[in-house]
Order: structure tokens, then sequence, then C-alpha cells
């Protein structure tokens, strides 16, 4: 089941404590959005990380911040903590926050492998897992959302509430996580992908100033994600509407169908296989002990 429940806010920070631990590239993309959305004062926001210099650097960003040397202080107290850690380092965090948490708190694994009923069985608290997406950055695109048994419905609201500042929040099935986060958080940088070899041929071809054909292709790119989104169209529809029978749009349409066949079956295969493989890793690192009889 896919289900947006909420449009972007703007205006009065939530009132909550929000710890952060990790501060990495999304832990501090999702901390500098929040802020700068007034979605959290930054005196609500608490933040540890590995290497604690990184997270001096944030509060430094963000005067008022508080910036702390150890998991347990960041977690200690919140309503709300985002663990914004590598799927290895799962483990060691987990060690470090089991007994300081509480029933109340709603802990929330922005780490796609890391299955909610893994966090469950380790961890007292609410569990939730949310995958962010770079486009949140600019407080666009969805944050994807799943949620525990524990977790009631206030603890939701409350949730959604502070992501539909940034994003469009949409609540998936754990199940969907890989194929939707390909769409969602992997996606961005797929198009990305696409696009700079669009730029790279018209430079190559035509001699182009780079700057200029950049600047023009990226503009067309916000445009279209408009017309699907705004104006409601579909990918289909719009090929439709911009390639006439016969012309030049619809010859080279015919080329792009016929070299791009099953390419992207192989990156969603791709990014399964990977997945896969981090399961196994995760599964080994919170149960290893026991699975080994040890």
């Amino acid at each position: 089941m896919l289900r947006f429940t909420s449009v972007k806010r703007f205006g009065r920070s939530i009132t909550m404590n929000i710890g952060f631990i990790g501060v990495g590239s999304m832990g501090s993309l999702l901390i500098d959005a929040f802020v700068a959305t007034g979605a959290l004062d930054p005196s609500q926001i608490t933040v540890s990380n590995r290497t604690f210099a990184k997270a001096v650097s944030l509060a430094v960003r963000h005067p008022g911040l508080n910036a702390v040397p150890s998991n347990a202080e960041a977690a200690s107290g919140r309503d709300i903590i985002f663990l914004c850690v590598k799927p290895h380092e799962y483990k060691k965090v987990i060690d470090e926050l089991r007994h300081g948490l509480q029933p109340h708190q709603l802990l929330v694994s922005i780490t796609s492998p890391v299955l909610l009923n893994q966090l469950e069985d380790c961890l007292p608290c609410k569990i939730a897992k949310v995958i962010p997406s770079i486009t949140n950055y600019v407080h666009e695109g969805a944050t994807l959302c799943m949620f525990g048994t524990r977790v009631e419905p206030a603890d939701r609201k409350r949730l959604l509430d502070l992501l539909a500042y940034i994003s469009d929040p949409l609540e998936i099935e754990e199940c969907h996580t890989r194929i939707v986060s390909d769409l969602s958080s992997c996606g961005p940088a797929f198009i990305a992908f696409v696009l700079q070899k669009f730029i790279d041929a018209a430079v190559e071809e035509t001699g182009i100033d780079r700057a200029q054909a950049t600047a023009i292709a990226s503009a067309m790119l916000h445009g279209t994600g408009k017309l699907l989104t705004e104006g409601e169209m579909t990918p289909e529809q719009l090929q439709q509407r911009v390639a006439v029978p016969g012309g030049i749009t619809a010859k080279a349409l015919a080329l792009l169908h016929k070299e791009l066949e099953g390419v992207f079956n192989g990156v969603v295969r791709t990014t399964h296989a990977k997945y896969e493989e981090d399961l196994v890793v995760v599964h080994d690192l919170l149960y290893g002990k026991e699975v080994n009889g040890t």
C-alpha cells in the first residue's frame, strides 16, 4: 500500500526535542532542511557523530544546536531519535542505546536493510523507519515511512507532521522498501546520470558551451517534473504530447527505445541484489552470536 499522507508545511516549529545519531550526508541534510523550513529550531536538536568534529561543525553552522560526544547522550530525553548510520555501525550503536532508551521514545532508522522487527527485538522503544531523498534538501520529493508495532497514532502523526515540512511523506509496506527507494532515493542519481550523458553528447556533437547546456537541460528537467506532478501528465502522455508522428522527437525516441531496452530492468536487479546482500550482513551483525551459538 502506498499512501501520501500530508502536504508540506511552513511556519511555527513543532514542539519536541530531536536527537540525531550520525550527521553524515543524509543526517546533516535532514537537519539543514528541518531548520531551513522552520520545522525545528536548532535549540531543539542534539547531535552525536563517530567523528565528533563533524557534530561540532554542524553546531557552528546552526547556532543553538547541541553537539554531544556520546550517542547515549544524544538519545537521552529526546522525543524522537533519528539513527543515521551505516548498516555495519548499527550493532555498536544499538549496544550503546539499548539500556538508556525508554518505551515512550520513538527511534527512526533511515537505513533500508535494517528491518523494523530487528530493531524492536533489540530496543525497548517505539520504532519507525524513514527513507529520505536528496530532494528533501530543497523541500521536495517523498519521504518513505514505515512504522513498527509499538507506534501509536499520535506518534505516527507527530513524525509525519515533522516530515511534511520538508517532503511529501509516503507510507509504504516494508516489503516494498527497495523498489520504492530505487524510484525515490536512488532515482535522482539515475536521472542525473542520464541528463549528464545527454549534456555530454550535446557538447561533443555541437560544441555548445557546457555551462549553457547544463542550465538549459536542468531547467528542462525542472519543468518536466512539474508537468508530471502539478500538470498531472503521465510519462506516456508527456511523450505523446511532444513527439509528433514522423517528427524529430519521435525518431529519437525510437532510438532510445531500442538502445535502452532492458537497461532499467538491470538497474532494478542490481539494486535488489545489493539490498539482499546488505540484509544478510545486518542480520549476521545483530544476531550473529545467537546464530553461531556462542
